[in-house]
């Protein structure tokens, strides 16, 4: 398998770009080097490069959510619907848990909501990049196109909406993915000028620090669950995912990591070799907790940080639910959860163009981790398959 060395790693760029906005955005400041108009032309790139982002988002959630739809539902089989259900329970429940850490630990954390020192100059120009259709229609067309087109068993819309994910997956490969960086870093130029940076900056690490917590925690939990359900013992099958672990934190993509996975997997002498072979590639595209608990957690961290306050119960409880359908159809490359769910972030929550820039900046930076809980925990889920189908005297196949 060829290996992305981290030095050209999206993360890695990232990193980059959030340092030299940082510095950027000091430098520029009235206190050191009164640059109006260089932040002016600073502010218009960005918001050009946001309307782009923007105006992506329905297209991803178009490109991604029918497709999926109608691959998951062309099977009919009794296993498939389990290893579906199961996956997509462990997302919700996953985030759902992040939601109840996000209101017991954020309100406790250095997050302040102090008016910008410095304001920001209007842009020089602007241009208006209208998305074709609201997020949120865009993921009702998605729900229905992907229903009905499994309902008709047709297979020249299927193929269609197959061809179409992969030309917008190539618009995220070539156009968002390479702007992205510029994009944060335009984004942290205009938070340090205002001094909200230097405010938030020890926020941001004890975030990063409870997240890495948490990913462990839900680990455990989907371990225990396993174990208790198929009544094996667990470890015989996490202790041999170490190598996956750490693929997955130097790839940064479950797909990239699952020739590994596979192999941590069929070491186990607990898992049906069948179950390994149904469970671990399909988990590898639909089952996301570690990243979907991730986002939730920061989203609102942010959201107190922009706002002042944190969102509804409700309105999280939507935004989880929403997240784990979302989650399902991510699109293969880092950062695909976010990117995926960007039309929810910003039609559930409320998010701006400022909230958007910051989660994503703040997610990618972690992703690494976050994909090594999904494949992880994609071994506890092949244990629950396991214990199913001997339950039900589902007979092995070679």
């Amino acid at each position: 398998m060829k290996k992305t060395s981290f030095f050209k790693s999206l993360p890695f760029r990232l990193l980059v770009s959030l340092a030299l906005g940082i510095l950027l955005g000091w430098l520029f400041s009235p206190d050191m080097w009164n640059a109006t108009g260089v932040m002016s032309v600073v502010v218009s790139v960005k918001n050009v490069l946001g309307q782009i982002i923007m105006f992506c988002v329905p297209l991803i959630v178009i490109g991604f959510i029918a497709p999926s739809i109608c691959t998951l539902g062309q099977n009919a089989s009794k296993l498939l619907g389990v290893a579906v259900g199961i996956a997509y329970g462990s997302s919700v429940l996953a985030a759902l848990m992040s939601t109840g850490a996000g209101y017991a630990l954020i309100p406790h954390l250095a997050i302040k909501n102090d008016a910008s020192v410095n304001a920001l100059p209007e842009d020089i120009f602007a241009l208006s990049i209208p998305q074709i259709m609201p997020v949120m229609s865009a993921l009702a067309i998605s729900l229905l196109l992907g229903l009905a087109v499994t309902w008709t068993k047709s297979n020249t819309m299927r193929s269609l909406l197959e061809e179409f994910q992969n030309i917008v997956l190539e618009i995220v490969k070539r156009v968002l993915i390479p702007l992205l960086p510029f994009y944060i870093c335009g984004t942290f130029i205009c938070l340090s000028y205002d001094g909200t940076i230097t405010k938030q900056f020890p926020a941001f690490l004890q975030i990063i620090a409870i997240v890495l917590v948490g990913h462990f925690v839900w680990m455990t939990v989907l371990y225990t669950v396993a174990a208790i359900y198929s009544k094996k013992p667990a470890k015989e099958v996490f202790r041999h995912y170490l190598p996956a672990y750490l693929t997955a934190v130097g790839t940064m993509s479950s797909a990239a990591t699952l020739s590994v996975a596979l192999e941590c997997a069929h070491k186990s002498k607990v898992l049906r070799s069948d179950m390994v072979d149904f469970g671990i590639p399909l988990f590898a595209n639909i089952h996301l907790c570690g990243s979907v608990l991730t986002e939730v957690f920061f989203c609102m961290a942010i959201n107190l940080m922009l706002t002042g306050s944190l969102p509804p119960v409700g309105t999280m409880i939507l935004f989880c639910v929403l997240l784990g359908i979302f989650a399902v159809g991510a699109p293969g490359v880092p950062g695909g959860t976010v990117m995926a769910s960007l039309g929810i972030v910003v039609s559930v929550l409320g998010f701006d163009n400022t909230g958007t820039a910051l989660i994503l900046a703040i997610f990618a930076l972690q992703d690494s981790f976050g994909t090594a809980c999904n494949v992880t925990s994609d071994g506890a889920l092949t244990l629950i398959l396991t214990g199913y189908a001997e339950k039900h005297h589902i007979e092995a196949q070679s």
